[in-house]
């Protein structure tokens, strides 16, 4: 009784997967904390400009999205394509019900 054998990927070479160990979680983690605590920070010192304050807190705040998506939901995995069109079609609907309700709101 002879088994089948199916060639190896890519020139011979079998790719395994490696699973994700915690350092990358453990900087992220770490990065949030960083970010968080530079948005309190300017917040407390209330000498800055607070347009500048609002424009920092934005940035930080998309940053640590993005941060929390890719690694602690696994977005930048493959196969979650899905999840991301689903994700950004409600930021899309969002921002359009925002910039609706806005207009509407001071529209003369």
């Amino acid at each position: 009784m002879a088994t089948e054998q199916h060639p190896p990927e890519k020139g011979g070479v079998k790719h395994r997967h490696r699973p994700e160990g915690p350092q990358r979680h453990i900087v992220v983690f770490i990065f949030s904390i960083v970010l968080t605590l530079i948005a309190f920070a300017a917040v407390a010192a209330g000498g800055i400009n607070a347009a500048f304050a609002v424009i920092l807190l934005l940035v930080m705040a998309v940053l640590q999205v993005i941060m929390q998506m890719g690694f602690w939901m696994h977005l930048k995995d493959k196969g979650h394509m899905m999840p991301i069109i689903f994700i950004f079609g409600g930021f899309f609907i969002a921002g359009t019900c925002i910039v609706m309700a806005l207009y509407w709101v001071w529209w003369d």
